[in-house]
């Protein structure tokens, strides 16, 4: 399951919404994907789709050497996509990752930050 949201403005306005909350909530930005414009810059065309990927080594590492395939979703990533003029947002739900890797409690309690964030970023 993947949860998808609608977000308010354009996909460059909800990234830069998503990156203030990272950063102030202390979270690591790993990196912003630029899916579109590599597209566009190798001829193609796709719809503005960006992947903002985002994380907290203190919280996620004792994840991933509980569950080292944790690693394949980790850090966390958020999908913000243009689908026909709505910006859309979509993400997997923590509790779908920790049941994914059998996770506990206590280090599935760590991978919920990404529903903080995101809440964040779509409040106006």
């Amino acid at each position: 399951m993947i949860v998808v949201e609608p977000a308010e403005g354009t996909v460059a306005e909800t990234v830069a919404r998503l990156e203030a909350v990272i950063a102030g909530k202390g979270l690591k930005l790993f990196a912003v994907v630029d899916h579109s414009g590599e597209a566009a810059a190798a001829g193609l065309e796709l719809r503005d789709t960006k992947v903002v990927i985002f994380g907290s080594p203190p919280a996620g590492t004792p994840v991933m050497q509980a569950a080292p395939l944790a690693a394949l979703d980790l850090p966390l990533k958020v999908l913000v996509w243009d689908d026909d003029g709505q910006t859309k947002l979509a993400y997997a739900p923590p509790a779908e990752l920790a049941a994914r890797y059998g996770l506990s409690g206590e280090l599935a309690a760590r991978l919920a930050g990404i529903e903080v964030v995101v809440a964040a970023a779509l409040a106006r």
